[in-house]
């Protein structure tokens, strides 16, 4: 596997791990109207990302269906959204902010769940860096080295603040700083695991890579409508969460065009 793609799947997760580093440069719980910040920014990259980075090459990718190059991108989508839906039944989780778990019922502490709420949160991002670098190494004429590049940097960067935001949270709940910063960053290993099992599943499915790029777009689009939005907008009324995803909507389509 190219040196390029190792670096690319491990920028993300390195987002997460120095984002969790927080927990030993900033005390007690984290302030609502700075989790709100947090979470809409990073709704904003990840709407950009699944348009720019996934949805519009897809539909490039399909160009030869004439009016019917839509069709891949709206499979996919769908695909990707049923797949979260169902993997959000499935694994016991509970949200930032919430009291009411969701998913099966089980024996785990609050703490556990937190964690496995982000770890779901970030496979739909792991399977899109990989989808996207396994387009590159099968040579697609749509998908660019710095387009890839530029999908990770804009997923490390929305990842620094989700680090912030789960291990300050754990910290709070009674966990010592080293615990929360584990916890924290171990909840984005499943980003590099995901992309790594992504491009070999890629490699054999080349002919379908408009669907897996629309996969991937659909199950990151279902975190945010699911997730980030109802989280920056939780409590009183306050315009940060969307003047924040406003501007990581700019910065994650200013990379993926200036670099792609």
């Amino acid at each position: 596997m190219p040196i390029e793609v190792i670096q690319g799947v491990l920028i993300p997760f390195l987002g997460t791990v120095l984002g969790s580093g927080c927990v030993f440069f900033m005390r007690g719980a984290m302030r609502q109207g700075l989790q709100r910040a947090l979470t809409g920014f990073a709704a904003g990259v990840m709407v950009a990302a699944s348009i720019w980075s996934l949805l519009i090459p897809a539909m490039e990718q399909a160009a030869d269906m004439g009016r019917w190059a839509f069709l891949p991108a709206v499979v996919g989508f769908g695909a990707g959204m049923a797949f979260l839906l169902l993997l959000d039944r499935l694994i016991p989780h509970l949200h930032m902010n919430s009291e009411e778990t969701e998913g099966p019922r089980t024996g785990l502490s609050r703490r556990v769940m937190l964690v496995l709420a982000v770890t779901l949160h970030n496979l739909p991002e792991g399977m899109a860096v990989g989808v996207v670098y396994a387009g590159w190494m099968s040579g697609n004429e749509s998908i660019s080295l710095m387009g890839a590049l530029a999908l990770a940097l804009g997923i490390a960067i929305q990842n620094f603040p989700e680090g912030a935001i789960i291990s300050m949270p754990l910290r709070a709940e009674g966990m010592s700083r080293p615990q929360a910063f584990a916890a924290g960053a171990l909840s984005g290993a499943v980003e590099p695991a995901g992309a790594l099992i992504t491009i070999l599943a890629a490699s054999a499915l080349v002919p379908a890579m408009p669907y897996l790029l629309s996969f991937a777009a659909g199950a990151m689009l279902y975190v945010v409508v699911e997730e980030l939005i109802p989280e920056m907008s939780a409590g009183s009324h306050s315009n940060i969460g969307t003047i924040c995803f406003a501007v990581g909507f700019a910065l994650m389509m200013a990379l993926d065009v200036a670099l792609g």
